[in-house]
């Protein structure tokens, strides 16, 4: 009896022991550019330069975009995502985690049934300054829609879209 009380014990305490083993849980494959953006979006000519004088051409002040891994789960793609904050577009594009760079040619919009470009994508590591002064990560990048006239009405080539990662804090709003 003393042997088989002696064995169940054994047997309790080594499973207890393996259960309490902590299995270290990885990260996504683009989850150096991943991340909560604060945002707000310019009008630009072929040369870069701010089109009007009052930089928030749709009245839109800073607003929330999203990058994040997709479902493959591959260091070269990742969605990028303004959540119908701007011209409500959601689109796979194609990343470089070295140089942290991204871009896309002519790709479908996820949000609706359109197509857009974006060029010269990139996150710089603790380049921006927010609203309270402490540094955070930076995002730019140009982006052009198929359906949008504005630019031929209106006398600009594309948008640029730049700002900083969300911090959550009030001060950054």
């Amino acid at each position: 009896m003393k042997r088989l009380l002696f064995t169940a014990i054994f047997i309790i305490s080594q499973f207890l022991f393996i259960s309490c083993e902590k299995e270290e849980i990885g990260g996504t494959a683009t989850q150096k550019m991943a991340g909560e953006w604060y945002v707000k979006v310019v009008a630009i000519d072929d040369n870069g330069d701010v089109v009007y004088e009052d930089e928030d051409l749709f009245g839109l002040g800073y607003f929330h975009l999203d990058t994040y891994n997709s479902a493959a789960n591959i260091p070269t793609e990742m969605w990028i995502n303004d959540n119908g904050n701007f011209w409500d577009f959601k689109a796979k594009i194609k990343v470089d985690l070295d140089a942290m760079t991204f871009h896309a040619e002519d790709v479908q919009n996820e949000a609706y049934d359109s197509r857009l470009t974006i060029t010269d994508g990139k996150i710089l590591l603790g380049a921006a300054t927010t609203p309270s002064g402490m540094p955070a990560d930076s995002i730019v990048f140009n982006v052009s829609f198929s359906d949008d006239d504005f630019p031929e009405n209106y006398g600009y080539a594309q948008y640029r879209i730049a700002g900083f990662r969300y911090t959550g804090f009030k001060n950054d709003d």
